[in-house]
């Protein structure tokens, strides 16, 4: 699934920008939730739906990533855009989850769903990736029900 490649020639996400993503999230959310400001979570679940919504186009993470890491992409193992954009679609849902629980004054709520985003980025930056795990499930259980003529 990752193959060492060049970032200006891949089709896939360097792991270092995919590591900056789960980064950026739980640095962002855990900072939102010491200072109690659901604000953090809005500006994070709109960058991440930007993401979800025109993949590495508008992702705005790819973009600082790709500058800042340049040197770390270059022969830097690769991650599907498919994973990825999966991945940052259950961030994407559990933050506008969040912001709901927000507007509709239930605070408790918000912070427990952000707080879910931030322990999956946690525990995938530790190294076992939940998100992936569920994508594998996912397409296991495709495959299962409709054979491998389903095309993607």
């Amino acid at each position: 699934m990752t193959t060492p490649t060049s970032a200006a020639t891949c089709t896939g996400i360097p792991l270092p920008i995919v590591s900056l993503n789960r980064v950026v999230l739980l640095a962002g959310i855990i900072a939102a939730i010491l200072f109690q400001q659901p604000l953090v979570t809005t500006v994070l679940f709109f960058i991440i739906l930007s993401a979800v919504v025109y993949g590495k186009k508008g992702s705005l993470i790819f973009f600082v990533g790709s500058r800042l890491l340049a040197r770390q992409n270059l022969n830097a193992k690769t991650e599907d855009q498919k994973l990825m954009r999966f991945n940052n679609s259950i961030a994407a849902l559990l933050l506008g989850g969040a912001q709901i629980a927000f507007l509709l004054h239930a605070p408790l709520a918000g912070w427990i769903l952000s707080g879910t985003v931030a322990v999956a980025a946690a525990v995938a930056l530790a190294g076992f990736c939940f998100g992936c795990f569920l994508f594998y499930q996912f397409n296991l259980q495709r495959f299962r029900l409709f054979g491998k003529n389903q095309q993607n």
